[in-house]
């Protein structure tokens, strides 16, 4: 991209704004699909512990990827819920998590994760500074567009799908997680 362009591009959330992972008290979260989170546990333990989240985490073990989220992070997730999931058409879950399909699983997984710790306050102000979006680059290789609507974060992922950030700032030992109602997916 040229200097020219540059300066009406979103900006980027990447892990140049991201915080280091603080130590939250645990009672400072919010609690996911009636859950308690705890901010000392990582993203794997958490998620697993989220009744609204049991496609993600069936997901996350088929694709092999608990370990990474159990790690040391930091991460953000995105973390789509169960009737997220439930809006890809009939049988694609069933699918995806087949041995078979586990790199295809893996990269849209790593669609709703970015490196660092990205809060809320980070994603706002970024769009702010966008003038209504910003980019949040995702390990996966999609870049998610974050713009605000009637008070709440939205993200559209590059097939042009929008997800609403329906719980935000849920620390996590080894990051943070933001729950969405949306499935985001790559381009293919």
């Amino acid at each position: 991209m040229t200097n020219m362009f540059r300066k009406f591009a979103a900006p980027m959330i990447a892990a140049s704004i991201a915080l280091a992972a603080p130590a939250f008290a645990e009672n400072m979260n919010p609690m996911v699909g009636g859950a308690e989170m705890f901010a000392n546990k990582p993203i794997a333990a958490n998620a697993s512990a989220a009744p609204n989240l049991t496609t993600l985490v069936a997901a996350v073990k088929a694709a092999g990827l608990v370990d990474t989220l159990a790690g040391p992070g930091p991460f953000t997730v995105f973390a789509p819920t169960n009737a997220a999931f439930d809006k890809l058409p009939a049988g694609t879950v069933a699918n995806l998590v087949k041995p078979e399909n586990k790199e295809m699983l893996t990269h849209i997984l790593t669609c709703h994760v970015a490196k660092g710790v990205i809060t809320a306050e980070n994603i706002v102000k970024t769009i702010e500074m966008g003038k209504g979006k910003a980019t949040i680059e995702t390990l996966g290789g999609c870049n998610l567009t974050a713009m605000m609507k009637d008070g709440k974060v939205m993200l559209k992922d590059p097939k042009g799908d929008i997800a609403t950030v329906e719980v935000a700032d849920v620390k996590q030992s080894n990051g943070m997680v933001h729950v969405i109602d949306t499935v985001m997916l790559p381009k293919m």
